[in-house]
């Protein structure tokens, strides 16, 4: 079973919905302003959404799902993944009461806690907790989240063959991995026949891996979902600030710089950096889709629009060249 004969019917579209935004990453948003967002998205003609349980200690798959819901189920794909159980928070009454926050990265309160779980059983548990969030019936995806982080070589040898025999019953339609790492990234795609891998920030116009992750998923017929487009901010906005973060963190001077150089080359062929950079990822033929965040619905509008704007081909070729400078 390989990617080009799962991944027609699933139809992804070239821009997809990362719902990470809408579980408060960083920062707390009504659930008005998020399901507006969501909404927005829908209404753009995003199709494809992926959310997972670590976002916002499941506050983002409940979202989504109380607007997809009531959205004909067959227009749509929805990915979640696997790896991190949600598990009640027995640290005290602070936890209960929800004074206490989650540490990782989300502003919610910190009522239940992460627990990385590879095993079948908790692979499978790990899908019915995230439908019973969502209110559906399936999601179409399932990938493995951050093997690197925990246990990579747990991963491939007790997730990933779990997810395949979920795929194999039909559970879910398509497997893969979500990773910042091309290097485990690669290793997964070598070890079990996955349609897709969730790359996040490794592969964008300021900087591709130097392991041969993508070359291998077109011979491995692995789709590459690409998130993380903007590095983490720094190739946002058309003008590069200098407190611009990059990889979740204050942007070093010299990354600064080279961002700067590359919304020059983009400003001479009367291009935005942050379109550049949302559509040149699909220019490699083993990228399926590009999957970005928003927190707000102005934010996919402008993400919507920015994929519809024509690109002069010579514009590439000037960035490429800057690129062996």
């Amino acid at each position: 079973m390989g990617a080009a004969m799962n991944l027609e019917p699933l139809n992804l579209g070239r821009l997809g919905f990362g719902a990470a935004g809408i579980g408060n990453l960083y920062k707390a948003i009504p659930d008005g302003e998020a399901m507006a967002t969501v909404l927005a998205a829908w209404d753009s003609g995003f199709r494809y959404f992926d959310t997972a349980p670590h976002y916002g200690l499941g506050l983002s798959e409940q979202r989504l799902g109380a607007v997809l819901r009531d959205k004909p189920r067959d227009e749509f794909v929805i990915s979640t993944k696997v790896g991190r159980l949600l598990e009640a928070n027995t640290g005290g009454a602070a936890a209960k009461d929800g004074s206490v926050k989650d540490d990782e990265g989300f502003d919610v309160p910190a009522t239940t806690r992460r627990v990385w779980d590879f095993t079948e059983a908790g692979i499978r548990r790990s899908i019915e907790d995230s439908l019973e969030r969502l209110a559906l019936d399936h999601v179409d995806i399932a990938y493995l989240h951050d093997p690197d982080v925990h246990d990579l070589q747990a991963g491939i040898s007790q997730a990933l063959p779990a997810l395949e025999k979920l795929r194999e019953e039909g559970v879910v339609k398509a497997i893969g991995v979500g990773t910042n790492s091309a290097e485990a990234a690669l290793e997964c795609v070598e070890a079990a026949d996955l349609d897709l891998v969730m790359l996040a920030g490794r592969y964008t116009l300021l900087e591709q891996p130097s392991v041969p992750l993508l070359d291998r998923c077109v011979e491995r017929r692995t789709g590459v979902v690409n998130v993380g487009v903007y590095n983490s901010g720094l190739l946002a906005r058309p003008e590069v600030p200098d407190d611009a973060h990059y990889n979740y963190d204050r942007a070093p001077r010299e990354v600064v710089e080279r961002a700067r150089a590359l919304a020059a080359v983009c400003r001479d062929f009367g291009v935005e950096l942050p379109t550049a950079a949302l559509q040149f990822p699909l220019r490699h033929p083993a990228v399926v889709n590009v999957t970005v965040g928003a927190s707000k619905p102005e934010q996919v509008t402008s993400n919507a629009n920015r994929m519809q704007e024509s690109v002069p081909e010579e514009l590439w070729d000037a960035l490429e060249a800057l690129g062996r400078d």
